[in-house]
């Protein structure tokens, strides 16, 4: 129980990655603040969570690219669990394979609205509270932040900015005893994951072939990332900060 009576908020946490962060900081004993748009999937993880432990869960319905409602949304979470410890940037979408010439400026600009503004905008208002705990702000990136993807220069972008913005904070914010990291994952066996395939010819062959990338030839579970998120907010990481921690399954070696 690592985060025991501590307050984590997870953005996009109803599936994917962020619902396998709710997951496991929830079986360490934590308090989660959930925001996602996506209102039935949450509810639906919240009422189990529950469940299992009364109030440890609190979603709140929040698109992270209104950025006055995702502030009002973490000092609304912030006020009910009374604390915040550790703040998890997730929320994020992947658009289609789409060459530069066919992605306009104004589709760029949403999309490094929801992807990093959204990464920045979380982490200056969590900030106050964090500094009160000593706490942790966790971006989730991508691979494709060092390792670029084919058609996807928007994407790569979005998430190399939130690489480079962790590394800035975690200078700034550790001053105060507040630490920052980024996890970049290659692969994970998501809900968006299988939307993609589905866009393709042979979703099945698609997938396998994704899963082939890794050296364990198989995908990451949302969990398993989640538990790298929970390593990087809690005392065990405690002198660890503006890290990118490349949790890609080996998909980067052998090149």
């Amino acid at each position: 129980m690592v985060f025991e009576n501590r307050c984590v908020i997870i953005t996009g946490g109803a599936k994917g990655i962020g619902a396998g962060c709710v997951e496991v900081f929830h079986a360490a004993g934590g308090k989660i603040g959930l925001l996602d748009l996506d209102r039935k999937a949450a509810e639906q993880l919240a009422e189990r969570l529950n469940a299992k432990r009364e109030n440890s869960v609190r979603f709140l319905e929040c698109d992270v690219s209104d950025f006055e409602r995702l502030e009002k949304c973490i000092d609304e979470i912030v006020e009910h669990f009374g604390q915040l410890d550790s703040m998890i940037n997730n929320a994020g979408v992947h658009p289609p394979a789409t060459a530069i010439d066919d992605f306009s400026i104004e589709q760029m600009q949403q999309l490094m609205n929801i992807n990093f503004m959204s990464t920045y905008a979380g982490a200056k208002f969590a900030l106050p509270y964090l500094r009160k705990t000593k706490g942790t702000i966790i971006n989730i990136s991508s691979m494709t932040a060092v390792l670029g993807q084919r058609l996807s220069t928007a994407y790569a972008a979005t998430k190399g900015a939130q690489v480079s913005f962790t590394k800035a904070l975690a200078l700034e914010a550790g001053e105060q005893g507040v630490r920052v990291n980024a996890v970049l994952p290659s692969n994970v066996d998501t809900p968006l994951m299988r939307e993609w395939a589905e866009t393709l010819e042979d979703p099945q062959s698609a997938l396998e072939r994704v899963a082939s990338l890794q050296v364990f030839k198989r995908m990451a579970t949302p969990r398993e990332i989640g538990q790298v998120c929970l390593f990087l907010a809690s005392d065990q990481s405690s002198f660890i900060t503006g890290q990118a921690i490349e949790a890609d399954g080996g998909a980067a070696l052998d090149y």
